[in-house]
């Protein structure tokens, strides 16, 4: 996608853009909340693809190693959503698939993830330094002049914030924008989606991530048919989890439009005796993009797994003039990046 800016984004400038959204709460959720709430009536990986609307003919595909794509219903009126779903067969167990994310992080799959770094539970300033800008770079200085529209994903308190830092520090960017971070982490740790604060876009406008991630929990339709409990505390965070559901914060650089990105990450991960999920919710991103809500389910099939892929990104760039045929350019992207990460985690089994 094209960077965010105050100039108005055109159809023609999009295809030239890599796409690096990271958004989307998907359908996928199909395991149960534990052992000890008793038994439910989970689907087989066979089952949740008819359930997903995937044709015998793209099982067939998925057999001979295929990617395929699935519809994800996206919120109505909501011009800025992308939804997309995809369905990968892996010659792995379940449990060694998320493993692999686990131990290593999304570094290990997607390769323009610069660095991934847990956030611990007594955060300090200290705790985001692996975000950083080069102190002479355009970013950095472009950063800390940074006014409300489209640049920068930033409150109206955090542009005061900026407009009151000493340029003359040393690694004055950085050091400003950690506190942003910290305070973000620490609002959404205390008062969850309710804790996300606008962004200023100027001229009394802003974009709305907390609602966004609202609407995209919400959307789910599996999620709270097999996971009631866990879908409850998604969406009510900080409510208390489900036993044996296991929760991390991260940090995350990732290079977006050839442009360091901070993103913070909350992952919830659940381990069954029939399956693994991970849910994993961007509930900041620095730029070019509003939220993210993803979601990996992983079920037993034949010699190995079915890997349940979902997304939904919400962008300011694909509303307004031109918007669907944006939102169908976007949706090429997205796929074209999912099926990178599909394929690197395909890879990485075969080392």
């Amino acid at each position: 996608m094209k960077a965010m800016t105050d100039k108005p984004l055109t159809a023609n400038d999009l295809p030239s853009k890599k796409h690096h959204l990271w958004s989307w709460v998907t359908l996928l959720s199909v395991l149960s909340i534990s052992d000890c709430l008793g038994t439910v009536n989970l689907p087989t990986a066979e089952a949740l693809t008819q359930r997903l609307g995937i044709s015998q003919q793209d099982l067939a595909n998925l057999n001979k190693g295929d990617i395929v794509f699935f519809n994800v219903a996206e919120a109505e009126g909501d011009e800025k959503e992308l939804a997309v779903g995809a369905i990968m067969y892996l010659l792995s167990t379940p449990a060694k698939a998320i493993s692999l994310i686990k131990t290593k992080g999304w570094l290990s799959i997607d390769i323009e993830v610069l660095s991934e770094s847990i956030i611990p539970a007594q955060a300090t300033l200290d705790s985001f330094k692996d975000f950083r800008f080069d102190p002479e770079s355009d970013e950095a200085s472009h950063f800390l002049a940074a006014t409300p529209g489209s640049q920068y994903n930033l409150s109206t308190q955090e542009f005061e914030v900026l407009h009151s830092t000493n340029t003359a520090t040393p690694d004055a960017a950085s050091q400003a924008y950690r506190k942003i971070l910290l305070q973000r982490w620490q609002d959404y740790r205390k008062n969850g989606l309710k804790g996300i604060a606008t962004y200023d876009r100027g001229n009394g406008k802003e974009a709305n991530p907390k609602g966004e991630l609202v609407t995209a929990t919400k959307s789910s339709k599996v999620v709270p048919l097999y996971f009631p409990e866990l879908d409850k505390a998604w969406l009510n965070y900080p409510a208390t989890l489900p036993v044996g559901a296991e929760e991390t914060f991260m940090l995350r650089n990732r290079q977006v439009e050839s442009r360091p990105t901070a993103i913070l990450v909350h992952r919830i991960m659940q381990s069954t005796n029939v399956g693994e999920l991970i849910l994993s919710r961007q509930f900041y991103a620095g730029h070019s993009y509003n939220s993210n809500q993803l979601a990996i389910a992983c079920l037993p099939y034949r010699d190995g797994s079915l890997i349940f892929y979902g997304n939904r990104t919400f962008t300011d760039q694909i509303a307004g003039f031109g918007s669907s045929l944006k939102h169908s350019i976007g949706l090429d992207q997205s796929k074209s990046e999912i099926t990178k990460v599909l394929k690197k985690l395909e890879q990485a089994f075969r080392k």
